[in-house]
């Protein structure tokens, strides 16, 4: 056991190998039984002071032994395929420990069945009936029935630890765990059978975040600093609604870090969260005069989500800064409306501006001038669009292009289940959770955003609103594609 170590210190082997730890899980929990039994096997045969010196240096082997592998696969349990970056080393790890618990648990139950149904002679049973000499005053049966308990404590407790250090770097490391994920561990990781669910939930998370991190790690969107995203005229990013650009949270999540870090000079809406496409589009119109003025240059290209891409459409056409966008990127944008709206206009009309008038209140507070909900989700219902659309027609000159997604299932957001359940009542299945896939085309429609699994690609995904790194789906080496085809476009 000594040996193990050493070689293992040395890097000859690795005891964080799948057929390493599954010997070592299979053994180590039960080490109580081996310390019984190797102590029987020697005493009775023989009590010299030779025997007693054996016994010693074989516990205290056995208990460097387990020290040493305990620590080294809690502190250390990957020793290849690292990454650059600590956070995801340690939920990384925390994944195997998580495996390294379940197939504890596994392997408890095959070692049961093995002593008890396998082997001609039960080590438990031959516990229970061996004589032993000390604590004269105690049953024997009731000595073997202590040492099995202690023995099943430990074998529970050894296996224990490494589910809760797993759990633990992942809850507390992991982005791709939302807030709603960590309440719904937090309320049922009591509940025996779901535990084996939230294990599944966290170890996928880390494994995805992993996996997305490694594919980064070779492309040179993430691993260099550039110019590859300088375009010719700086880039105004546009919010949706129900939002506002915040200091301290950026709407759009880590997109604007890697276009600056090639390049980019990127500027923000600053409108309204609740406020109408008339008012939005004004407050976009100063952002943009602010942007030509500190580049000097004639044009600015915008890159704009949801509602956001309605108040840039008004801004070129009906406004006039035809002569000052080169291009509108719009992003999920319900150029012909969300048919959620469609079915929030069956409420009674002061149900609706009852909760239109609370969802002003926390807005006005965060910097609204005008914040007005009601107003603002009405210009989202596909009649006001239809004639929207006829009174802001494509300005000559500026290049349009759209792109939009669409979740899978209702799992494939958190947030979005229920619109998404909504909307499919509505035009099918083809929807982010609040536009539907149709009425997000607009000028060149570059297709619809999917990723490899069944996840999806919901509305706040296309913006990284939750931080989330998408198993088949990079949303910011998207962003850096978008404007770096601008750039090559001349833009």
């Amino acid at each position: 056991m000594i040996i193990i170590c050493i070689l293992d210190i040395c890097k000859v082997i690795d005891l964080s190998k799948k057929w390493c730890f599954i010997t070592y899980l299979f053994f180590m929990p039960h080490l109580p039984l081996l310390w019984f039994h190797f102590w029987i096997s020697k005493v009775t045969e023989n009590s010299s002071a030779t025997t007693y010196l054996t016994v010693t240096i074989f516990a205290i082997a056995t208990v460097i032994f387990q020290l040493y592998t305990t620590l080294r696969l809690h502190f250390q349990s990957v020793r290849k395929n690292k990454t650059d970056n600590p956070r995801i080393n340690i939920i990384y790890s925390g994944r195997n420990l998580i495996q390294c618990g379940l197939w504890g648990l596994y392997l408890l139950a095959v070692w049961y069945i093995v002593c008890y149904f396998v082997l001609p002679t039960n080590p438990y049973q031959e516990l229970i009936g061996h004589t032993f000499s000390f604590l004269p005053s105690v049953h024997n049966t009731a000595k073997a029935i202590a040492a099995l308990s202690f023995e099943a404590i430990y074998a529970v407790i050894f296996i224990w630890l490494f589910l809760i250090n797993g759990c633990l770097r992942i809850f507390f490391g992991s982005r791709n765990l939302v807030i709603g994920k960590r309440v719904f561990i937090l309320l049922f990781m009591w509940v025996p059978i779901v535990q084996l669910y939230l294990a599944h939930i966290m170890c996928r998370a880390a494994k995805d975040e992993y996996l997305v991190t490694v594919s980064r790690s070779k492309q040179e969107a993430f691993t260099k600093t550039d110019e590859l995203c300088q375009t010719q005229y700086p880039i105004v990013m546009v919010h949706g609604i129900g939002f506002r650009d915040l200091q301290y949270f950026n709407y759009w999540g880590r997109i604007p870090q890697i276009l600056q870090q090639h390049g980019a000079k990127v500027y923000y809406g600053h409108q309204n969260a609740w406020g109408t496409i008339e008012d939005n589009a004004a407050a976009i119109a100063k952002v943009v005069d602010t942007a030509l003025s500190e580049n000097n240059c004639e044009k600015v290209n915008i890159i704009a989500h949801s509602k956001g891409g309605l108040d840039c459409r008004y801004l070129i056409t009906s406004l006039g800064y035809a002569n000052k966008v080169a291009s509108l990127t719009t992003i999920n944008t319900p150029h012909r409306g969300s048919e959620l709206i469609t079915l929030l206009n069956k409420l009674p009309d002061y149900v609706y501006q009852y909760i239109a008038k609370q969802l002003n209140k926390p807005f006005l507070l965060a910097g609204d001038t005008k914040p007005d909900c009601y107003a603002a989700s009405k210009q989202l219902d596909p009649v006001f669009c239809a004639e929207f659309n006829q009174k802001n027609p494509d300005a000559d000159g500026v290049y349009y292009q759209s792109y939009t997604s669409i979740m899978k299932n209702l799992f494939s957001d958190s947030l979005l289940w229920l619109p998404y359940l909504l909307m499919c009542t509505q035009k099918g299945r083809q929807n982010d959770g609040l536009v539907d896939a149709s009425s997000a085309i607009w000028g060149d429609f570059k297709g619809i955003l999917k990723s490899t699994n069944n996840r999806g690609i919901s509305h706040g995904d296309m913006i990284d609103l939750k931080r989330e790194d998408i198993k088949g789906f990079d949303v910011l080496k998207k962003f850096y594609d978008i404007v770096c085809e601008l750039k090559n476009m001349g833009f």
